[in-house]
């Protein structure tokens, strides 16, 4: 087939994919120096020095109207706000070091599996999916993906990390700006996900595209050699994840759990109590398990959905015919993306204003909305630009004719798909909608209620996005095949700057909420940033839904990159090798959700301990007059994420080599889809189920309705019941269901990347006998 000619030249996709990587960065940093204009030194009391009474630089403080000294309020809240960065800063640097031995490990491993596949020869090989030809030895696949993996894994580490600092960053600058309204207080929160949401798109997309551009010096014409070869790149960024999302959901849970227990359910006070020895680490916790953990865990996504696109799309015609801009169609995508997100996001912050509490979770639900409308559009002009008319898909052994604008509906629906998968989140698990007030309405009977409610609500949660998936999976593979799937998922990540932006909004505003109980600001502010929180437990809802919703695309694209790859013709479920591969595979995301909330409750353990050991044992903390030992719970939180990381971390980064080097291609093919079958189900019912019990504890606590007011207030029986099914679901909602769709990617783009190794040398127990 001839190669077909697109309206945008290669030329210009070579401007316009960095470009838009660079207004990317260039605008997360604008919305960086606004957030910087709050001052958090105490010596100021104005916003950036401003008079014109534009965004509430002349606007009076709540402080002023009653006579509180507000240095001494700012300064507080400085010192809180340290006490956090250190905290999350300190863990993370530990996090990495025993991550970085790992990193260093798993890429010696690479090395050495895929450069044996050829016996380490320096000689070129016939290509994989058309043997006249001569590729690039098997001896640089191993190179180049070691150095991919590595790539992924440094950018990954950088966007959790980047994204943890501007959020411990942001806190204080949030709960200052409540004194002046619940208006500057959600922007200043907003702006800070957008750092966040920005850097990481842009960074992720700048250092692939660099990566494809550089391989492509040593490649030339070996497109097929150099995408498989860019597949290592997804491997790091999910690798890294896995450990950022397991480690710091344990440790987040840990601390949260322990000052819940003791502090709110033993002790009735309040949750953020400067008395509770826990709260320090409660807050840290939240920036390092949703933040650093979401920030890589959305990376990864980003990037192995675009690699399982360049694989299928490198051996397809626009790999065969070395048509440039048609085989960066996943970054062109990605790049409109940017854009789309960053006129989205002034929606929030400068278009509309918000004025009123109830006016925030609708400006939030707005953002998804209207990204989601803009991108439809983008998405069709990036399809009629940068794709041939008429174009070949490679589908397992034979090419199959797809039109431009078929490809066009399979991102559409992904990003459909997406927006569904968030709103039903979202009424499942936000107490302005019934199925969360039953669950707090089950509280007058007790906690046992309350419990089989919640898990009721869980299960009942994941039928319409288990539909929503099925159909974008039916449609976009009856189009373009694995390559319709792969871009479905890249669809449904498009707006994941705007989807960052308001996931980080969430943990911000949680510890501004935080920050303001622990500096002992009036009880109008900590109305504020409650307001702004409980909206935030929504979106996060929804961050979470769309993570896992594109991670089910994602793994069944990379299974099918596998399986071509691997050169497998059919996976028949009927042959034993494949079904046994099946039952494993859908046992793995049970085994791997025991162990993480096994970690989460002896880690828990050791904390509830401590905080009641400060409680009997310091004089005069009860009372306020003595301080208690706050980097103490820091330290067990720490040391007990990082110890217990390791273990789930193990079993999903071991599984697929042990199975494939044992038991070969087939068997690993039915372990992907088991586990990604069962894993998807669990992760969307473990996250909803989790969300719905703490929003059930909140609706409770706001007593914003008769029906509230009946349960409550703070310290009732039915709130007791639903602070114990909030501590249950904890675990659910921020350690296994999150790490679940790490799994299930994982999994996939690591057979992918040992693929020919599998292929030539797998299955030795079947070998033997």
């Amino acid at each position: 087939m001839e190669a077909a000619t697109t309206i945008l030249p290669d030329i210009g996709t070579e401007i316009l994919i960095p470009v838009c990587a660079v207004i990317g960065i260039g605008f997360a940093l604008i919305q960086w120096v606004l957030v910087a204009k709050v001052k958090v030194n105490g010596k100021s009391s104005s916003v950036g020095g401003g008079v014109d009474g534009k965004n509430g630089y002349a606007e009076s403080l709540i402080e002023e109207e009653e006579g509180i000294n507000d240095h001494s309020v700012v300064h507080r809240c400085a010192e809180i706000q340290n006490a956090i960065s250190e905290g999350a800063t300190s863990f993370l640097f530990t996090e990495y070091q025993y991550v970085g031995v790992f990193m260093v490990a798993f890429a010696i491993l690479i090395f050495v599996f895929l450069g044996s596949v050829e016996g380490f020869s320096t000689k070129s090989q016939a290509c994989t999916y058309d043997s006249s030809k001569m590729c690039k030895p098997a001896l640089a696949t191993a190179i180049f993906s070691t150095i991919s993996f590595l790539l992924g894994a440094v950018t990954s580490v950088i966007s959790g990390f980047l994204g943890m600092k501007i959020a411990t960053y942001a806190n204080a600058r949030t709960t200052l700006e409540a004194r002046k309204g619940v208006g500057k207080a959600f922007i200043v929160a907003f702006r800070s996900g957008a750092v966040m949401g920005f850097l990481l798109a842009a960074n992720g997309l700048l250092v692939l595209y660099i990566a494809i551009n550089l391989f492509k010096l040593y490649y030339g014409d070996d497109w097929e050699g150099l995408f498989e070869a860019i597949t290592g790149y997804g491997l790091g960024g999910s690798s890294m994840a896995l450990f950022g999302r397991v480690g710091g959901g344990i440790y987040t849970k840990a601390a949260d759990v322990g000052a819940d227990l003791v502090g709110k359910v033993e002790r009735n006070i309040p949750e953020d109590d400067p008395r509770n020895p826990a709260v320090i680490a409660d807050n840290v916790g939240d920036n390092v398990g949703d933040i650093a953990g979401m920030g890589s865990d959305l990376f990864g996504s980003y990037a192995e959905s675009s690699c399982a696109a360049l694989v299928v799309a490198s051996i397809s015609s626009f790999g065969v015919n070395h048509e440039f801009t048609a085989m960066l169609y996943p970054l062109l995508i990605s790049s409109v993306g940017i854009l789309v997100c960053l006129l989205t996001t002034l929606f929030a912050t400068d278009f509309f204003e918000v004025k009123a509490v109830k006016e925030i979770e609708p400006a939030l639900k707005k953002q998804l909305v209207i990204s989601t409308v803009l991108m439809t559009i983008g998405i069709a002009l990036v399809s009629w630009v940068a794709l041939p008319s008429t174009f070949t898909i490679f589908n397992f052994g034979v090419q199959k004719e797809v039109q431009s604008w078929q490809l066009f509906l399979c991102v559409g629906v992904g990003l459909w798909a997406g927006l569904i998968i968030g709103f039903v989140t979202e009424y499942y698990t936000s107490n302005a909608y019934s199925p969360v007030q039953d669950v707090a309405d089950s509280c007058r009977t007790g906690a046992a209620t309350n419990v089989i409610f919640g898990l009721a609500l869980g299960y009942k949660s994941v039928i319409i996005p288990i539909f929503a998936i099925a159909i974008s999976i039916f449609v976009s593979f009856s189009f373009a095949a694995m390559y319709g799937i792969a871009v479905a998922a890249l669809g449904m990540l498009s707006t994941i700057a705007t989807g960052l932006a308001i996931d980080a909004y969430g943990p911000i505003s949680d510890n501004a909420g935080g920050i303001a109980e622990m500096a002992g600001m009036s009880h109008r502010i900590r109305e504020r940033t409650d307001a702004l929180d409980a909206a935030g437990n929504t979106t996060a809802a929804i961050g979470k839904g769309f993570a896992i919703g594109s991670a089910a695309l994602v793994s069944l694209a990379l299974f099918g990159a596998f399986v071509s790859r691997a050169g497998v013709a059919t996976v028949d479920v009927l042959t034993p090798k494949v079904f046994i591969g099946l039952l494993v595979g859908a046992m793995l995301p049970y085994w791997f959700s025991a162990m993480t909330m096994k970690s989460v409750g002896s880690a828990a353990l050791k904390m509830v301990e401590e905080v009641r050991r400060q409680f009997n044992t310091i004089p005069g903390l009860m009372e306020g007059t003595a301080k208690p030992d706050y980097a103490n719970c820091v330290k067990i939180s720490t040391d007990a994420s990082i110890k217990e990381m390791i273990p789930p971390g193990a079993l999903v980064m071991l599984t697929p080599l042990i199975v494939g080097t044992l038991f070969g291609v087939e068997t690993l093919s039915g372990v992907l889809a088991g586990s990604l079958v069962s894993g998807v189900q669990i992760a969307i019912s473990a996250s909803n189920t989790g969300g719905a019990w703490d929003n059930a504890k909140k609706y409770i606590e706001a007593g914003a309705s008769e029906h509230a007011k009946s349960l409550g207030p703070k310290g009732s029986d039915p709130h007791k019941a639903a602070v114990i099914g909030d501590t249950v679901g904890d675990p659910l909602k921020d350690t296994s269901g999150p790490s679940l769709n790490i799994l299930i990617k994982l999994m996939a783009v690591e057979s992918l990347v040992f693929a020919p190794f599998f292929a030539t040398h797998g299955g030795l127990l079947f070998k033997l006998f």
